[in-house]
């Protein structure tokens, strides 16, 4: 695996991440469904001022202009030419980027506004003119007290922010410079977030897909352990491999030895085989052993233990610089990554292994492996670059090699697959320098002669060839001394991102990316560092990470993860597997959406409990703007002339498409928190709410169920509790499906609330329980033991016992 000196406190490659404590960021774009903006994939013909970037796809544009028209259909044609543009601006502001702003909607305990916050300028002009259409705008009813006040409406419309009233946001250069992009910080950091998505492993090392279409996804552990993860994020209990009896490895921190590696064959839905890559004691000699593995025809969660055919043994010098990198080009052989040996300088012959053509250490090899029941376990494929060359070995694709820890294959760019097919490797450095290298057929990448881009052996780099690919991108030792090869990130979710290949170094905890400058003909390179401030503040994201940066993977969608651990050893359940999220923009809804394939589970599943959170939250500092007067912009008067109205003043200055941070309230960084049923406010709660409670361990997908009628909470007692009944709870807590329909008080009992509902007899589509057939509220003959809860979540596996 990787060496390790002794850790550091403080990194040196986290610096930007300290810096960012004393400088958060401002800019917090966020939609009402607590999410990134993004940019609609059909332009919007109503909200036409945020069709560029913004937070409403085209049908949603479609609805609003729908409720626009039922509103000004109830003015004369004096009130359309006053307030038609009132309307259009209010209803609109559901897609501005910062619609969760507008609407208080970053703190799920205060109720959502029906009317976004308004400057006092703007507000006193709104109210002069129009302020007798608010109850077609509204059924607030405290707006509906205070409306025929200017000064008490106003200041009900006010937002404890300033910064995000409209129509101001909108020429406040600190909102809208360099919005959409990715944000980065005073020392160039470019401000990502992460999403926790399974923890509790030892030293995981590798994370791969089989390709199949369930979306499952297979972790491995350095003892020879793989987990089976489900896309909800559930670990199957029984483990899909299980080579512990087999593989070398020790508890002490650094050892490089152990399961390093694993790979599905590119038909694997057709012939069910895998590959890994693992250190083996063979008498008194350490091996690396390259095995192919069937999975189970009765368990598809399961691989066949019997079935291991060893494709490869190579013998190991020392216990260090071990390889273990597995994959499938483009080509559809198989790629095998080795170190070069271990010890220091690669002392092992006249020239080192990693020179040596004839040896297999210090290598990328290439192996065809299809076809393999009958004859030879592997060919060599006819066009591997050393196969007429009878002092090399004919596995050999590419030499000079030090140890190679972490490659992948660029999947292209998404719309014309620029890039596809190129492998990305991390080339771990000797005492200098680390290295990322682009693989290329029959090159030499230096070593030993050349660590990075300077002379190691000076003797053999004065006489080595002048063909030597040199790195795309080399850093020193003060910034990290243990690379790890990342991806270029090629998913759907995060445009932003394309083309971006991010990395990271094991021992200084360093995250990086480069770009390719195409015209230049070189890798622009960028730190990356964790949002500070509000820029993560957004439900399930963090901004923090273990230290020792481990692997890095894609999903079977091409969406970026990384693995690190805080105590590098195999025997330490500290692993995190982290999915890695651009704060600044999404894709827009319904782009990346996949159905995936059911999967039938016989182990029993154990849900995934996130432990991360996110640090550094602080209070910014309020600057009240100095009111701005208004202008004039034809976007609005071209869209009223579009919909046939009488052309109302205009009211507002147009909307700057560009952006960047702003500072407001941290009120949202209670978003987090758990409800305290004795304490929770009620007051601004509409009849029918629920809330899940009772779970132990404190998980929000699960719970009793309470529900709030008529001023108070109470429980919903029912022997008879369905499976839709509890469809109707979990979309309204914002789930999917129910996965269980739970009775008799197994959250438990609900003692000191009253029963509020009996008998509930659901359809499974009724948007609450109350419109659901019932008993009548507080009518009930049941008791506290019956009380009901709910399991829910977002992709349900099929389970077959």
């Amino acid at each position: 695996m990787l060496r390790v000196n002794p850790p550091r406190l403080w990194p040196q490659g986290l610096v930007c991440v300290v810096s960012l404590l004393l400088t958060p960021a401002e800019l917090h774009p966020q939609c009402l469904d607590f999410k990134p903006p993004f940019r609609p994939l059909r332009e919007l013909d109503f909200c036409v001022m945020y069709r560029e970037f913004g937070c409403c796809d085209y049908q949603k544009d479609q609805e609003l202009m729908a409720r626009y028209y039922r509103i000004t259909g109830n003015f004369n044609e004096r009130g359309y030419a006053n307030c038609a543009g009132f309307v259009l601006e209010l209803l609109c502001q559901e897609c501005s980027p910062y619609a969760a702003h507008l609407f208080d909607a970053e703190d799920p305990s205060t109720p959502l506004r029906t009317i976004p916050g308004l400057c006092s300028d703007y507000c006193s002009r709104f109210w002069t003119k129009c302020h007798s259409i608010l109850p077609l705008l509204s059924d607030d009813p405290r707006i509906k007290e205070n409306r025929n006040i200017q000064t008490h409406l106003c200041k009900l419309l006010e937002l404890d922010d300033a910064d995000y009233c409209y129509p101001h946001l909108l020429t406040n250069p600190k909102l809208t410079q360099n919005l959409g992009r990715v944000q980065t910080g005073s020392d160039g950091c470019l401000q990502l977030c992460l999403e926790e998505v399974a923890n509790g492993l030892r030293n995981p090392l590798a994370m791969v897909h089989a390709n199949d279409g369930t979306h499952r996804f297979f972790v491995a552990e350095q003892v020879g352990l793989v987990w089976t993860y489900l896309p909800d994020r559930s670990k199957l209990e029984k483990p899909f491999l299980n080579i512990t009896k087999a593989v070398l490895t020790s508890s002490w921190e650094g050892d490089e030895r152990g399961f390093l590696g694993l790979v599905f064959h590119p038909k694997f839905r057709y012939n069910r085989k895998l590959y890994v890559y693992y250190s083996v004691e063979v008498g008194f000699d350490e091996r690396i052993r390259i095995s192919e593995f069937r999975v189970s025809t009765n368990d598809m969660n399961m691989v066949d233990h019997t079935s291991e055919r060893v494709i490869l043994e190579i013998d190991e010098p020392a216990s260090n610089h071990n390889g273990g990198q597995l994959l499938f080009g483009d080509d559809g052989y198989l790629y095998i990554f080795t170190g070069d040996g271990g010890m220091a300088g690669d002392p092992f012959g006249k020239y080192g292994n990693a020179q040596n053509k004839s040896a297999l250490l210090g290598k990328v090899l290439r192996i065809d492996v299809d076809n393999n029941e009958r004859g030879p376990l592997y060919r060599i494929p006819p066009d591997n670059p050393f196969i007429h060359d009878y002092e090399a070995r004919p596995e050999v694709y590419a030499y000079g090699v030090r140890n190679m820890w972490r490659c992948s294959v660029d999947r292209g760019d998404p719309r014309n697959k620029e890039g596809k097919g190129r492998i990305f490797c991390g080339d771990v450095g000797q005492n200098k320098f680390e290295e990322v290298d682009i693989i290329e057929k029959g090159q030499n990448y230096g070593w030993r002669a050349k660590e990075g881009f300077s002379c190691y052996d000076k003797k053999l780099c004065a006489n080595s060839s002048l063909g030597d690919v040199l790195p795309i991108y080399a850093y020193p030792h003060k910034m990290g001394k243990s690379v790890t090869g990342g991806y270029v990130y090629r998913g759907c979710e995060y445009p932003n991102l394309n083309g971006m290949y991010i990395f990271g170094d094991f021992m200084s905890g360093l995250l990086m990316s480069l770009q390719e400058d195409k015209a230049g003909g070189r890798w622009q390179y960028n730190a990356v560092c964790m949002g500070m401030g509000l820029t993560c503040a957004f439900p399930g994201l963090i901004n923090n990470y273990h230290h020792y940066i481990i692997s890095f993977a894609e999903d079977e969608a091409g969406e970026l993860y990384f693995m690190s651990t805080g105590v590098p050893s195999a025997t330490s359940p500290s692993g995190v597997v982290y999915k890695v999220v651009d704060p600044s923009r999404r894709a827009p809804p319904g782009q990346c959406h996949y159905d995936p394939l059911p999967v039938r589970v016989k182990s029993r599943l154990i849900q995934f409990v996130p432990h991360e959170s996110l640090i550094g939250l602080e209070q910014p500092t309020k600057n009240e703007p100095e009111p701005q007067p208004t202008k004039s912009y034809d976007w609005l008067l071209e869209l009223l002339d579009n919909l046939g109205g009488v052309d109302p003043a205009p009211t507002t200055p147009a909307p700057i498409r560009t952006t960047t941070k702003s500072p407001r309230s941290s009120r949202r960084k209670d978003r987090r928190r758990k409800v305290n049923p004795a304490t929770n406010d009620a007051s601004e709660l509409q009849n029918g709410a629920v809330r899940l409670v009772g779970d132990e361990h404190g998980r929000s997908d699960r719970g009793r169920v309470e529900i709030y009628i008529h001023g108070e909470w109470g429980t919903v007692c029912d022997d008879l509790w369905t499976t839709a009944d509890a469809e109707v709870v979990c979309r309204q807590l914002g789930f999917q499906y129910a996965l269980k329909a739970s009775s008799n008080s197994e959250f438990g009992e609900g003692k000191e609330l009253r029963i509020l509902l009996d008998d509930v007899q659901c359809e499974g589509a009724e948007s609450n329980l109350l419109a659901c057939s019932h008993a009548g509220v507080g009518r009930h003959n049941c008791n506290h033991l019956e009380d009901a809860g709910v399991i829910c979540g977002n992709s349900p596996p099929v389970v077959e016992v």
